[in-house]
């Protein structure tokens, strides 16, 4: 089991979620929810199905708007946010099912996430000359740095759509690494994996952590995975917190076990 660092448990709060919530109609997503991420941690948010958890990562870039509460990150303090100025205050997140361009190859994916770091306006990158190429040549050797880290090079010209499962969650991860961002948000980065792609994955997340310094926020449902990878663990069930901090202070939590573990004692 990853220990938690008491660095990280005393570390800056990069974003604060305060007393949010969510209602479709009648359907109460997400109940007065509050927890903070913290600089440079991972932080785990486990629950049932149905619990409010990819509801809550929506929350925080800016695809639902709450009702209730307010969201602080890097110390601005917002009600609303739009998923395009999430992205550009440093917000990138992954899928529960993957969302890449299929017909494209796998560096061409990536590229795109370098969309918002490209300043050169339509006409000099259409023109692809001057500062355009320079600008554009600075971002393929950005990507060609993470294609090498996440160890994909072999299939950097295939269309991602003939690539398997979890080389498609790879490629997915590189495109959300190339925005360079501050948050990280993973929504179930391992679902659908064999055990053999698991522990890849497990193992690039710990290292964008530790590599690119990447404060992490992931949805997961193996709870051998979160154990061994967060500093933290939120728990949700039906909207609600039920239990915050670290995995060995959650994995005691009689509430937790109740609701998620369903282990009796």
């Amino acid at each position: 089991m990853r220990a938690p660092s008491s660095e990280v448990l005393a570390g800056q709060v990069l974003l604060s979620v305060e007393n949010v919530s969510l209602s479709f109609g009648g359907v109460k997503a997400i109940r007065d929810v509050s927890f903070d991420i913290r600089k440079g941690e991972i932080r785990a948010i486990i629950g049932p199905n149905g619990a409010g958890k990819t509801s809550l990562l929506n929350v925080i870039n800016g695809f639902y708007q709450p009702q209730e509460g307010r969201i602080t990150f890097r110390g601005e303090t917002r009600e609303k946010m739009r998923p395009y100025a999430a992205a550009r205050g440093g917000i990138a997140r992954t899928f529960q099912n993957v969302a890449l361009f299929k017909g494209m190859s796998a560096l061409d994916n990536i590229m795109t996430g370098r969309s918002l770091k490209m300043n050169r306006g339509f006409v000099w990158q259409l023109l692809r000359h001057g500062p355009a190429l320079a600008e554009e040549v600075e971002h393929r050797r950005r990507v060609e740095e993470i294609i090498d880290f996440l160890e994909i090079n072999a299939i950097r010209r295939v269309q991602v759509g003939r690539l398997p499962y979890g080389l498609q969650k790879r490629v997915e991860l590189g495109r959300a690494l190339a925005m360079e961002p501050d948050l990280l948000l993973l929504d179930e980065p391992m679902a659908g994996m064999n055990l053999e792609e698991k522990e890849d994955m497990s193992r690039f997340v710990l290292d964008v952590n530790n590599h690119y310094g990447t404060t992490i926020a992931l949805i997961e449902h193996d709870m051998g995975v979160v154990m061994d990878l967060s500093n933290r663990v939120l728990v949700l069930d039906y909207g609600r917190k039920i239990a915050d901090g670290t995995p060995d202070e959650v994995k005691a939590d009689r509430n937790v076990i109740d609701a998620y573990l369903g282990v009796a004692h």
